[in-house]
C-alpha cells in the first residue's frame, strides 16, 4: 500500500491537474479488493453521491479499514483516506487532520461540492468508529 509520504511526493511531481487526476485514479485502482459480502447497506457511507462502502474494525488496538467506491475519482480519494487511517490507534485517528492533508495536496479546491461532502462523510465514519472503539475500551 502507498504511504501518505509517497502520495504527497508523487502529487508534487505533477505540474497540472490532468496528471494529478490520473494519479488519483491510479491510486484508486490500487485499493485492496473489497469483499463482495461487505457491500451491504450497513457499510454504505451516507452523504456520498457515489456508492462508497467502508468497513472499520479494531484489531489489536488498531483500526483496520476496507473501503471501495463505484467511482474512479472517489476510489482514489478512498485510497488516500485508507493510507491515512489504516493501522492507526483510535486516538491517533481522532487526532489526524486529514482535511489539512487534502488541502496540502490541493484536492479540496479541485473537488466538486458533492465529492467534498463524500470525502468528509468517509472521514466522519472512520472518526465514529474510533470514538466507539475508545468508548468500548473505557467500559
Amino acid at each position: 500500500m502507498t504511504t501518505l509520504a509517497e502520495i504527497e511526493e508523487n502529487f508534487a511531481l505533477f505540474d497540472d491537474w490532468d496528471g494529478r487526476y490520473d494519479y488519483l485514479i491510479e491510486l484508486g485502482r490500487s485499493l485492496p479488493p473489497f469483499p463482495e459480502s461487505e457491500r451491504t447497506d450497513a457499510n454504505l457511507v451516507r452523504g456520498c453521491q457515489s456508492l462508497v462502502w467502508l468497513v472499520c474494525r479494531l484489531d489489536n488496538g488498531r483500526l483496520r479499514l476496507a473501503i471501495d467506491s463505484d467511482a474512479l475519482i472517489v476510489r482514489g480519494l478512498a485510497a488516500i483516506v485508507l493510507a491515512a487511517y489504516d493501522g492507526k490507534t483510535p486516538q491517533e485517528a481522532l487526532e489526524l487532520d486529514t482535511l489539512a492533508l487534502f488541502e496540502r495536496l490541493g484536492l479540496l479546491a479541485h473537488l466538486s461540492p458533492t465529492r467534498g461532502n463524500g470525502l468528509r462523510a468517509m472521514i466522519e465514519r472512520i472518526r465514529e468508529c474510533a470514538r466507539a472503539a475508545i468508548a468500548d475500551a473505557n467500559r
